[in-house]
């Protein structure tokens, strides 16, 4: 395994983060347990988590994913061994049954002490925002269109006030963000200089398929030293290749519909561009993909999911392989023709 440390932090991280939201749905206690045993023997020690999960939200299975890694650290006594992430979400109508109130003190307090609860530990190693409270294009939208109705205030500091607090208090390490923008990630940057604590990562899609992060966030990535944790690295499966002959019954675009944001024609014809690229290199499509997000610069940590121990043992490999210069011109070559096909 290889290793870095979170932006700004003295925290190490290995540079494979393991996804967990199929827990709970998907995967059984066991499976979740059985996943975390064999990552954490491959030398992963980054897990991530959100109340939300497992998914797709329901409210029947709401935090049964924290539960699950609560009852493997109770179990096993490991937490000192494991960095621990996880999420609040952000007002939104699809999760109304977790929390209806926003980026508040008092949402904040319900959020942190029950997460705490089910992951039976003290402390959130890196606390991050699910989604902002305003409305802007993530979860596959690719434009911005402004709302010039929309009842929302600039509310940036006040959120890293109540987050100091909690930091003062210990039950969080660090905060970071999910599925935000540039504008946001520099809004929280700016606070930060001013002396607000600084959100250290963002957890945004990105893949071969969804690569619209290198148009203006990379540069903010870089210049402010804040870290990305990719997720969606094979974008719902579709970058394994399993789709382009078949549909799988047991995959998740298969159970779940909604989560058809890289099946559209494009997203087909990229795949099966890279497919080529990948056998012409006698390497799977799985591990060209995941490793060309592991090798980004601005990757802190690469989050991977998988619902089998065999998926798991295969992206987790994928951190011993290196992309050689020409496989990388002949990724260019297809994303040059087919531009995030899937944002």
């Amino acid at each position: 395994m290889k290793y870095t440390t979170l932006p700004n932090t003295d925290i190490r991280v290995s540079k494979i983060c393991l996804g967990s939201m199929t827990w709970g749905q998907q995967n059984t206690e066991a499976e979740g347990h059985e996943q975390l045993e064999y990552a954490i023997d491959k030398g992963v020690n980054f897990i991530d988590t959100a109340e939300l999960y497992s998914v797709p939200a329901r409210k029947e299975t709401q935090g049964s994913t924290e539960k699950i890694i609560g009852t493997w650290l109770q179990k096993t006594k490991k937490r000192d061994e494991v960095v621990i992430a996880t999420k609040i979400v952000g007002p939104r109508d699809f999760v109304k049954h977790i929390r209806t109130g926003g980026f508040t003190k008092e949402e904040f307090a319900d959020a942190i002490h029950k997460s705490l609860q089910r992951l039976q530990t003290d402390y959130i190693d890196l606390y991050q925002l699910h989604w902002p409270e305003r409305t802007t294009n993530f979860f596959g939208v690719r434009g911005y269109t402004h709302d010039e109705a929309e009842e929302w205030s600039d509310n940036f500091n006040e959120i890293l006030g109540y987050l100091s607090d909690f930091k003062k208090e210990g039950k969080i390490r660090e905060i970071g963000l999910s599925n935000e923008t540039p504008y946001g990630v520099m809004r929280y940057v700016e606070e930060a200089r001013k002396g607000a604590p600084k959100m250290i990562t963002v957890q945004n899609p990105y893949n071969l398929l969804n690569r619209k992060d290198e148009i203006g966030l990379t540069e903010v990535l870089h210049r402010e030293n804040v870290g990305h944790l990719p997720y969606s690295p094979l974008g719902f499966g579709q970058l394994t290749g399993k789709y382009l002959d078949e549909t799988p019954k047991n995959a998740r675009v298969t159970l779940f519909p909604q989560f058809s944001r890289y099946h559209n024609d494009n997203s087909f014809k990229a795949t099966r561009a890279y497919n080529e690229i990948a056998k012409k290199h006698g390497i799977s499509l799985t591990q060209m993909a995941l490793a060309f997000v592991n090798e980004r610069p601005f990757v802190t940590s690469n989050i991977i999911g998988a619902t089998s121990l065999a998926q798991l043992e295969e992206n987790i490999g994928s951190i011993d392989i290196t992309l050689s210069d020409t496989i990388l011109k002949e990724i260019e070559a297809v994303h040059e023709q087919i531009p995030n096909p899937a944002p």
